[in-house]
């Protein structure tokens, strides 16, 4: 018993020790590089005229600490399920080599997305709301620390993708890795507050299929419209896209341009 706390409490620290270093980059990095270093340079793409108080950046970050502590210890017990030989389909893919690493990677990032939007309509949902999903969105005007901000329940709903995934779909061990590398830096962009994607002449994204900043700011200030995370496919299939998401996408990500009245106006209708 004796050994297999301590081996438990090996892998614990083994989960636990990428998913900080992960948010100490990004999340941590993106708040430090885009709010405090370069915000005079780049404050014309800021999409809020308001900043959070540092009040909620302090919760959040605590909050996020605890989201961290819950997925290290879902990943220790996927860690002892394969050990056991729970994750079949898992061993088998690691042995079909490199291409069908980067060819799970692929894959994978396409099914989380589409895992998310789902689990996230379904949390909007007033029953489950209060009790997964009410966390995140006292974060109205969100941070790059809202990123992992979540009620418990979220927590394990999100961490569930990366365990219930390669039960299903043989997925190569070290791709779940990249693809969560992919989540934290895509989550604390659409959470920074700064439109960054560049736009074409006609104020569209250049790659209008990828979600952006301003399209998860808008599901912030209001929230039954743009569940996607990662890809527009979903919102656009089901026709849960903010009816204003590219006039909005347009004034943020053009202010340079549009002058004063287009940079005032998502932060007061936000």
């Amino acid at each position: 018993m004796e050994s297999f706390l301590a081996d438990a409490a090996r892998l614990w620290v083994g989960e636990i020790t990428p998913t900080l270093i992960r948010y100490a980059l990004f999340a941590v990095g993106v708040w430090l590089a885009l709010w405090v270093l370069l915000s005079r340079l780049i404050r014309a793409r800021k999409i809020r005229q308001a900043s959070p108080p540092a009040r909620q950046l302090a919760l959040e970050f605590l909050v996020s600490l605890r989201s961290m502590l819950l997925f290290a210890t879902v990943g220790a017990g996927a860690d002892l399920a394969a050990r056991a030989g729970l994750f079949p389909l898992a061993d088998m893919a690691t042995r079909w080599g490199t291409p069908w690493l980067f060819a799970s990677i692929a894959i994978g990032v396409v099914a989380h997305d589409a895992y998310f939007y789902w689990i996230h309509r379904l949390m909007h949902r007033p029953h489950w709301f209060r009790r997964t999903h009410r966390r995140h969105h006292l974060s109205n005007n969100p941070s790059p620390f809202t990123a992992y901000s979540f009620d418990v329940g979220e927590a394990l709903l999100n961490v569930g993708f990366a365990v219930l995934f390669p039960l299903v779909f043989p997925m190569h061990w070290g791709a779940m890795a990249w693809i969560m590398m992919h989540q934290i830096v895509r989550n604390t962009l659409l959470h920074s507050g700064y439109e960054l994607t560049p736009a074409r002449a006609d104020g569209r994204p250049w790659l209008d299929f990828l979600t952006t900043t301003t399209h998860h700011d808008l599901h912030h200030a209001q929230a039954g419209c743009n569940f996607a995370p990662w890809f527009t496919w979903w919102d656009r299939w089901l026709g849960t896209e903010h009816p204003r998401y590219l006039e909005e996408y347009g004034r943020a990500a053009l202010k340079l341009t549009l002058g004063r009245a287009g940079a005032r106006s998502v932060g007061q209708e936000a």
